[in-house]
């Protein structure tokens, strides 16, 4: 009851920036430094590995480029070849099918009609009378 009448009682307590304890800014802009200093650190060691990286493997891609770029023509056409074999598999399972289902149903469509119907329907409505 007396945590009704008297906020400091509640279990648990809630503070905005401003009433935060001295110890907890402290701890906070503590661990804010320490994360900040170590991950600017990591990407320096991560940025100069990369430099040294390039500068060691760049004469290797000159001498070996003659090599290098038709093989990766070739791999990007077999690639691409392989990609466009299994959409053309798939599309063909899909088209299979529509025509399984269309034959089932005796060529009629989900609403029953014949398509061959709805084309003398709308036939007409395309002509312009003047």
């Amino acid at each position: 009851m007396a945590e009704l009448r008297n906020p400091q009682y509640s279990k648990s307590q809630h503070f905005s920036s401003d009433q935060l304890p001295r110890s907890h800014k402290v701890v906070k802009a503590a661990t804010a430094v320490t994360t900040g200093t170590s991950f600017l650190f990591l990407s320096g060691l991560l940025m100069t590995g990369t430099v040294i990286g390039l500068a060691v493997v760049t004469p290797l891609l000159v001498i070996f480029s003659p090599v290098l770029v038709p093989a990766v023509i070739t791999a990007s056409l077999l690639f691409l070849g392989f990609l466009a074999s299994g959409g053309f598999g798939a599309a063909a399972v899909v088209v299979s099918m529509w025509i399984f289902r269309y034959m089932g149903n005796n060529g009629r469509n989900r609403r029953g009609y014949l398509p061959e119907k709805s084309r003398f329907k709308f036939a007409g409505k395309g002509r312009v009378d003047g």
